[in-house]
């Protein structure tokens, strides 16, 4: 028995557990109150509707589920961003579907809602996947406008996006199944076909209370937008539903006829399961984030069969670089080492940390996967570059310029999946939120920062005691322990995984065993989309 190994699973599982409670009550949306009075008009909720919607026997997951977590207290908050959204199968075919919670503020769009939205559409884009939208909604969380209406990556960006995908010849396909007013009713109309459910659903730039006010019209809303206007009078509707199900089933049977699509030519084998059991993870992985592992270990319990074929495996061993399959797809993966390493050189080196030839050899692996057409995943457990005199005067900037280089211009569709620390430009290099993986998940053991919470702690406290010192204050160890601890507990909260997803710099956190789940249906999704930029890496300082 491995007392450490038990102390780590049960640390590790208690995470999870803590997850899965987390995500219970993400699921019941503006609470069970508010969803008694949804069924009572007839409706089903949000998270029904898409449940309906997709395939029950096949495997979906959940994008930004804790959008929103923790924010606009004053509000009344917003859980999920008031907007459900999840990748699926309808009728076998692979699509995204978005749907409004109008449980949350009658499904108001806050600031983090058009975020979400947009990383939707942004997800069906990059993937050419079709998309459904379920809508019903009261447009724009009107105190807070300012931070939703106007700029570039608001609440009409969304609009632009239907325009653009109509272009693409990206499937698009609404159901209007309750409110959908204001500007807000472009987002259905400008999708392929647009469905209407009868009596418990309306379409209009402007509400009845609007209209009254603007131009002295009395007139009710089912008759200004309802079902029956917009299906045979005005002709802005293409189906008439009898009801949510019926609305949900004749999207059903339009994706069932979508064509085929062009394949990118990812290469699949037989999916095999990992030899080594995958709850083996809970137990390898340490509770402490500054404690050492052999990410090798992990690796086997992601990878099919527990294989993988080492690149320079004796070379820049800080990082990992290797070629396996997950669920059957053929992968290159990028992970972090985080035992101590000895070069050949007799030198030793830190786990976690990437140097000069790990970087070096990071770009080249990079630079072979884009010529092979192999998708890449990151496994993030990075604590930075390495510093100091030795690093600098042996290029480390020019050496890690030249990753960030690869990783930024590289076609092949990249994932991320943070185990642990994501610190600094670690962070950029291991292909973090800013550098386009198609999908990025962190587990619950991840901490994502510019740097750890103890070293910004230290470096925020030096600057307050030399500023309280100014002040001609006495600094005692009784107050600096005081000041340390507080700066730590602020930074501990932003360093969580919940804050990251939260403001969907992360796609979710989820369950270590869901991992293989993910890249599998992220390559899935990007096999929709075939490679059409060369890839150049550009001018390289050598």
């Amino acid at each position: 028995m491995d007392i450490n190994f038990n102390k780590n699973e049960d640390h590790n599982k208690l995470l999870v557990s803590d997850l899965k409670n987390k995500l219970a009550k993400v699921k019941l949306g503006g609470g069970e109150k508010r969803i008694k009075k949804h069924h009572a008009k007839g409706k089903m909720t949000a998270r029904e509707r898409v449940n309906y919607l997709l395939d029950s026997k096949k495997k979906s997951i959940e994008i930004g589920a804790f959008a929103g977590e923790d924010m606009y207290a004053e509000h009344g908050g917003c859980p999920s961003g008031g907007v459900v959204v999840k990748m699926g199968y309808i009728q076998g075919k692979q699509c995204i579907v978005v749907a409004n919670d109008a449980t949350v503020k009658a499904g108001a769009w806050f600031p983090i809602t058009g975020k979400k939205n947009l990383r939707a559409q942004e997800i069906a884009i990059e993937n050419k996947l079709p998309i459904i939208y379920l809508v019903d909604s009261a447009g724009v969380y009107l105190p807070m406008q300012d931070e939703i209406f106007p700029d570039k990556e608001h609440f009409g960006r969304i609009f632009r996006n239907n325009a653009v995908m109509s272009s693409m010849g990206i499937t698009q396909i609404s159901a209007i199944m309750g409110s959908c007013v204001a500007g807000g009713a472009y987002l259905p109309i400008m999708s392929d076909e647009a469905i209407i459910v009868d009596k418990t659903a309306s379409i209009f730039l402007a509400g009845s209370y609007l209209v009254k006010a603007a131009i002295g019209e009395s007139i009710d809303n089912e008759t200004l937008g309802g079902a029956t206007t917009h299906c045979e009078i005005s002709g802005v509707t293409d189906y008439k539903a009898t009801d949510d199900k019926d609305a949900l089933d004749k999207i059903k049977r339009i994706v069932d006829k979508i064509g085929d699509y062009d394949k990118a030519g990812f290469n699949r084998n037989e999916p095999k399961k990992p030899k080594e059991n995958p709850e083996d993870i809970y137990g390898i992985l340490p509770r402490s984030r500054a404690d050492q592992y052999d990410m090798k270990e992990i690796i086997k319990r992601l990878v099919d069969n527990s294989e993988f074929d080492e690149y320079k495996e004796d070379y820049g061993k800080s990082i990992i670089t290797a070629y396996a399959r997950i669920d059957g797809w053929a992968v290159g993966i990028i992970a972090n080492q985080r035992t101590l390493v000895k070069t050949k050189k007799g030198e030793m080196q830190f786990g976690g940390v990437i140097y000069n030839d790990s970087a070096d050899k990071s770009t080249r692996f990079i630079a072979n996967c884009n010529q092979k057409k192999i998708p890449l995943v990151f496994l993030q457990d990075v604590t930075g570059f390495m510093v100091g005199s030795k690093s600098e005067h042996s290029g480390i900037i020019k050496d890690g310029a030249k990753m960030v280089n690869a990783v930024s211009n590289s076609v092949v569709p990249k994932f991320t999946i943070v185990l642990g620390n994501s610190y600094g430009a670690g962070n950029y290099a291991m292909c973090g939120k800013a550098y386009d993986p198609r999908l990025i998940a962190a587990w619950p053991s991840a901490e994502l920062a510019v740097m750890s919470g103890n070293s910004a702690a230290k470096v925020l406290l030096q600057i307050e005691t030399a500023s309280l010192k100014k002040k001609g204050e006495t600094i005692t160890k009784e107050k600096e322990d005081e000041l340390f601890n507080k700066i730590k507990a602020r930074y501990d909260n932003q360093v969580s995984p919940y804050y990251a997803a939260a403001r969907i710099w992360t796609d979710a956190v989820i369950d270590p065993l869901d991992t293989r789940t993910w890249i599998s249906m992220g390559i899935e999704a990007a096999n929709h989309a075939p490679i059409e930029k060369q890839f150049n890496m550009g001018v390289l300082q050598v």
